[in-house]
């Protein structure tokens, strides 16, 4: 599964529910999944908030796989910036 793969998925939810501000997964040389302005897309942006994780840790981490408290505990993902909005993607991801 592509980092493109992954944005497109996360395009419906993204259409029906509110998220506010934006978020940057940054999976290194792998490239970014950007969730701004209504849709996910991997084109490189500033982000109010950025994860850093593996591509394969984001994809547990999407499909319920990865808890995301453990995985900042484990260091499997760092968060920099707007906390607040990473905790809007519980909400996002729940539906």
């Amino acid at each position: 599964m592509s980092l493109e793969d992954i944005a497109a998925g996360m395009r419906p939810a993204l259409a029906k529910n509110a998220f506010s501000g934006s978020l940057k997964f940054d999976c290194g040389d792998a490239g970014v999944v950007v969730l701004a302005d209504g849709t996910a897309t991997t084109a490189n942006r500033d982000a109010d908030c950025t994860i850093s994780i593996s591509k394969d840790n984001l994809k547990k981490l999407l499909s319920g796989n990865l808890n995301p408290m453990v995985a900042v505990a484990m260091g499997k993902l760092k968060i920099a910036g707007n906390a607040a909005v990473a905790m809007g993607l519980q909400k996002l991801l729940s539906s």
